[in-house]
């Protein structure tokens, strides 16, 4: 494969198909510049990597997978994304201070954690991309399930909601909004008021304690 390299005194990234792979820095001074020049270099254009006007990086994405503990690989770094991600293509976006972690197709924000990458860290990232719009949460409705508690009561974004021991033991579905709980049960659909604006970190129901005994 042709491999580019864009070099400066500062830094030199390593790119395959317009694609950065590599960043390190750079021994070259303006001397080694101008001799690359001379023997076959050219001019090169816009750094793949924004940086601000002290030589810091911008604000970069990246793409990861989350792996089955809902973790990601950045750098030397393995960052807690979130379990219920597992498994899932999620994008990063990076700046000083937050890692903002967001679906690649919708931009629409999934989680958000401390950046504990440093400067010359962000850089050196593999596949990093100058940032596009900053991801926003969605506004769709979000389905989950609980299984209700022995006296009837199913917890939601750390929101508890008593359905009555008729329901003990069994499986719901809630709909989350961002005013509203709509629980499906057999009686019909109840909706509640949201309390509070916690986030939903968990999808499915947990499964029963023991197993069903058998005849």
């Amino acid at each position: 494969m042709t491999v580019t390299f864009r070099a400066d005194t500062d830094l030199i990234h390593l790119l395959i198909a317009g694609t950065r792979i590599k960043t390190i820095r750079s021994h070259l001074s303006v001397t080694d510049l101008a001799g690359l020049l001379r023997h076959g270099g050219r001019p090169a254009g816009p750094s793949p990597l924004p940086l601000d006007t002290a030589g810091r990086p911008g604000v970069v994405e990246v793409d990861r997978t989350v792996n089955r503990d809902g973790k990601v690989s950045l750098g030397r770094h393995v960052v807690l994304a979130a379990e219920i991600l597992a498994g899932r293509r999620v994008g990063a976006r990076i700046d000083a201070g937050t890692l903002a972690f967001f679906d690649p197709e919708t931009r629409h924000l999934l989680r958000t954690r401390p950046n504990p990458l440093t400067s010359a860290q962000i850089i050196g990232l593999r596949g990093a991309r100058p940032a596009g719009p900053a991801p926003q949460p969605s506004t769709e409705p979000v389905g989950v399930q609980r299984r209700a508690s022995n006296s009837g009561v199913v917890m939601v974004a750390w929101q508890k909601i008593a359905l009555g021991r008729v329901h003990a033991g069994k499986t719901v579905t809630i709909t989350v909004s961002d005013t509203e709980l709509a629980i499906e049960c057999d009686d019909g659909t109840r909706t509640v008021r949201r309390t509070n604006h916690h986030p939903v970190t968990r999808i499915k129901a947990h499964r029963p304690r023991t197993a069903a005994a058998h005849a």
